[in-house]
């Protein structure tokens, strides 16, 4: 498993990327988020199955992230 994490400045697009790369799904106008949102995806690197976890966050809450 890997972990991917995305932060940002608030309303760039971080959550928006997370669902396109998920659910394949584009929501042009999303939430602000508060606190944590994680998604994950299988993907295949090298023949090779791998998880991936992503985890969208406000900056404020890195310090709590493993």
């Amino acid at each position: 498993m890997a972990v991917v994490l995305l932060f940002g400045a608030p309303g760039v697009g971080k959550s928006c990327l997370l669902l396109q790369f998920t659910d394949k799904r584009f929501q042009p106008v999303h939430d602000l988020t508060i606190g944590v949102e994680f998604g994950a995806r299988m993907i295949t690197i090298d023949q090779k199955q791998i998880k991936l976890q992503i985890w969208d966050t406000v900056r404020r809450c890195l310090r709590s992230l493993p």
